[in-house]
C-alpha cells in the first residue's frame, strides 16, 4: 500500500507541470531533470551506503564530492591538452569519461580508508562526534584542495560527443544528459545488488549491531566496514566528476552546495534507504528543474518545501524504516 500511494504521488508530481508547460518544453525539462536528479543520487548514494550499512553520519562527503570534481578536471585537461578531446566519437568521449570517472573513484576510495582508519574508527556509535569531527575533515580536506588547485574556478574541457545533441519527439537530447541517467540507474542497481543479492549487507548491518560476535565468526569487520566507507567515498568522487562536467566548471566550495541537495534526497528518501534515495533524487531534480523554469527564485526553496511537507506526513521518509 505504501509503495503504490509513493508511486502515485511520484506520477502527479511528474505530470502536474503539464497544466503550466507545453510539452515539448515539458520533455525537455523532464530529460534534463532526470538527468540532475542522477546525478544527485550519485552523491546520494555513498550518503546513503555509509549510513544505512555503517551507522555513520559523514559530512566529510562533499570533500569526498569536490576531490572527485577535480580529479575528473585534471584528467580531461590533460586529455585536452594532448589535443585528445576536441575531435573526440563519442565512444571516444566515453572512454575519457570511463577514465575520468575511474581515476576520481580510486582517489574518493583511498580519501575513504584513510579517513575512515584515522578518525572514523574512533567515534562509532557516537552520531554527534561523527558530525563534528566529518564536518572538521572536510574543511581540511577541502583547504589541502585549495593548496594543490588554487581558489578560482576552473573551467572543464567536455568531450565533443558530449556537447552534440539528438532529437526525439522534437526535443533535443544531449547525449551526457543520457549517459548521466543510464549511470545513476547502473549504480542504483549495483547497490541493490549488493544489498539483497550478497553477505555484505547481513554481514555489515550485524557488525553495527555486535561487533564481537560478528569478530568471532571469522569475519574482520574493521576491514570491511573500510571497504563500505571507501565506497560510498568512491561513489561521492564519481559524483563529483559526473557534476564538473554537467556544470562545465569546479570551485572549491562546490561540494558544499550539493551536499545541500544530497541531504534533501536522504531525508525525502528515508534514511539509509538506497531506494528512498533514488525516488528522492528523482523528485528534487524533476521539481527543482521545473520550478527554475516557472518560478526561478523558488527553484531551491521547493525542495525544502517538498522535505517538510514529506516529513510531516511520514516523520522517517518515503522508505524509512517505521
Amino acid at each position: 500500500m505504501k509503495s503504490k500511494a509513493n508511486t502515485m504521488a511520484g506520477l502527479g508530481l511528474l505530470l502536474m507541470p503539464l497544466i503550466w508547460i507545453d510539452p515539448v518544453t515539458y520533455l525537455t525539462l523532464t530529460v534534463a531533470g532526470l538527468s540532475l536528479g542522477m546525478l544527485i543520487f550519485l552523491i546520494a548514494s555513498g550518503l546513503t551506503l555509509i549510513f544505512g550499512l555503517m551507522d555513520v553520519l559523514n559530512l566529510a562527503h562533499a570533500a569526498f564530492f569536490a576531490f572527485g570534481a577535480y580529479m575528473g578536471y585534471t584528467v580531461l585537461y590533460l586529455f585536452n591538452s594532448w589535443g585528445w578531446i576536441e575531435g573526440a566519437s563519442l565512444w571516444g568521449s566515453l572512454w575519457f569519461l570511463v577514465v575520468a570517472l575511474g581515476t576520481a573513484g580510486l582517489v574518493g576510495a583511498l580519501l575513504g580508508v584513510i579517513t575512515e582508519r584515522l578518525v572514523i574508527q574512533r567515534v562509532y556509535g557516537d552520531h554527534l562526534m561523527q558530525l563534528l569531527v566529518t564536518v572538521g575533515v572536510s574543511f581540511v580536506m577541502v583547504e589541502i584542495l585549495k593548496i594543490i588547485w588554487g581558489v578560482n574556478d576552473e573551467v572543464v574541457p567536455i568531450p565533443l560527443a558530449f556537447q552534440d545533441s539528438f532529437i526525439i519527439y522534437g526535443v533535443f537530447v544531449e547525449y551526457f544528459r543520457v549517459v548521466a541517467i543510464l549511470l545513476g540507474v547502473l549504480v542504483f542497481a549495483v547497490l541493490q545488488f549488493m544489498l539483497k543479492k550478497t553477505k555484505i549487507g547481513i554481514i555489515v548491518r550485524a557488525g553495527v549491531e555486535n561487533r564481537e560476535i560478528v569478530q568471532t565468526t571469522g569475519y574482520n569487520i574493521n576491514r570491511i566496514f573500510t571497504m563500505v566507507f571507501a565506497l560510498g567515498a568512491a561513489f561521492a568522487a564519481i559524483g563529483g566528476t559526473m557534476m564538473a562536467i554537467f556544470n562545465q566548471a569546479v570551485d572549491p566550495g562546490m561540494g558544499d552546495q550539493f551536499l545541500i541537495f544530497a541531504l534533501i534526497v536522504v531525508i525525502i528518501g528515508g534514511m539509509g534507504s538506497v531506494t528512498g534515495s533514488f525516488v528522492g533524487a528523482i523528485i528534487v531534480g524533476l521539481s527543482f528543474n521545473y520550478v527554475a523554469y516557472l518560478v526561478p527564485k523558488m527553484a531551491l526553496g521547493v525542495n525544502f518545501m517538498i522535505m517538510a511537507i514529506i516529513l510531516l506526513i511520514r516523520p522517517k521518509g518515503l522508505f524509512g524504516k517505521e
